[in-house]
Protein backbone atom coordinates (compact mmCIF):
# COMPACT_ATOMS: atom_id res chain seq x y z
CA UNK A 1 0.00 0.00 0.00
CA UNK A 2 2.96 2.26 0.47
CA UNK A 3 4.47 2.10 -2.99
CA UNK A 4 0.85 2.98 -4.10
CA UNK A 5 1.20 6.08 -1.72
CA UNK A 6 4.25 7.03 -3.36
CA UNK A 7 3.36 6.61 -6.64
CA UNK A 8 0.40 8.66 -5.99
CA UNK A 9 2.57 11.11 -4.79
CA UNK A 10 5.24 11.42 -7.30
CA UNK A 11 2.36 11.75 -9.91
CA UNK A 12 0.77 14.73 -7.76
CA UNK A 13 3.79 16.18 -8.43
CA UNK A 14 4.83 15.29 -11.51
CA UNK A 15 1.04 16.50 -12.37
CA UNK A 16 1.88 19.90 -10.53
CA UNK A 17 5.41 20.37 -11.97
CA UNK A 18 3.45 20.10 -15.64
CA UNK A 19 0.50 22.31 -14.90
CA UNK A 20 2.96 25.45 -13.33
CA UNK A 21 5.02 24.93 -16.74
CA UNK A 22 2.14 25.38 -18.69
CA UNK A 23 0.62 28.51 -16.77
CA UNK A 24 4.20 29.93 -16.73
CA UNK A 25 4.63 29.67 -20.98
CA UNK A 26 1.33 30.86 -21.78
CA UNK A 27 1.51 33.80 -19.81
CA UNK A 28 5.29 34.84 -20.91
CA UNK A 29 3.89 34.40 -24.09
CA UNK A 30 1.26 36.77 -23.59
CA UNK A 31 -1.74 34.71 -25.02
CA UNK A 32 -3.17 34.15 -21.50
CA UNK A 33 -6.93 35.31 -21.02
CA UNK A 34 -8.05 36.31 -17.83
CA UNK A 35 -9.51 32.72 -17.36
CA UNK A 36 -5.96 31.54 -16.72
CA UNK A 37 -4.75 33.93 -15.27
CA UNK A 38 -7.78 32.93 -12.77
CA UNK A 39 -6.64 29.35 -12.62
CA UNK A 40 -3.47 30.11 -12.21
CA UNK A 41 -4.33 32.56 -9.25
CA UNK A 42 -5.97 29.89 -7.68
CA UNK A 43 -3.65 27.49 -8.82
CA UNK A 44 -1.24 29.38 -6.12
CA UNK A 45 -3.47 30.44 -3.18
CA UNK A 46 -4.57 26.73 -3.65
CA UNK A 47 -0.64 25.75 -2.96
CA UNK A 48 -0.69 28.25 -0.18
CA UNK A 49 1.61 30.54 -2.40
CA UNK A 50 1.67 33.39 -0.20
CA UNK A 51 4.68 36.65 -0.65
CA UNK A 52 7.35 34.81 1.27
CA UNK A 53 8.27 32.22 -1.08
CA UNK A 54 11.80 30.76 -1.91
CA UNK A 55 13.22 32.08 -4.76
CA UNK A 56 14.58 28.97 -6.36
CA UNK A 57 11.05 27.10 -6.83
CA UNK A 58 9.14 26.73 -10.24
CA UNK A 59 6.10 28.19 -7.98
CA UNK A 60 7.88 31.76 -7.76
CA UNK A 61 8.34 31.59 -11.26
CA UNK A 62 5.13 31.70 -11.93
CA UNK A 63 4.72 34.32 -9.61
CA UNK A 64 6.89 36.26 -11.45
CA UNK A 65 5.75 36.23 -14.77
CA UNK A 66 1.89 37.39 -13.72
CA UNK A 67 1.32 40.87 -14.75
CA UNK A 68 0.96 42.56 -11.89
CA UNK A 69 3.80 44.53 -9.81
CA UNK A 70 5.77 42.84 -7.50
CA UNK A 71 5.39 45.60 -4.80
CA UNK A 72 1.07 45.09 -5.43
CA UNK A 73 1.78 41.45 -3.38
CA UNK A 74 0.10 38.50 -4.25
CA UNK A 75 -3.06 39.70 -2.13
CA UNK A 76 -3.51 41.68 -5.04
CA UNK A 77 -3.13 39.34 -7.17
CA UNK A 78 -5.79 37.71 -5.77
CA UNK A 79 -7.86 40.24 -5.49
CA UNK A 80 -7.92 41.54 -8.75
CA UNK A 81 -8.50 37.74 -10.32
CA UNK A 82 -11.30 37.17 -8.14
CA UNK A 83 -12.79 40.31 -9.09
CA UNK A 84 -12.27 42.20 -6.15
CA UNK A 85 -10.98 45.54 -7.42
Amino acid sequence: MADNENSNLQKMHILQDLLTSEFIERIKLGDAEPSLLNAARQFLKDNGVHSSLQQDTKIQDLVSVLPFKEEEGIDRVVAVASGGE
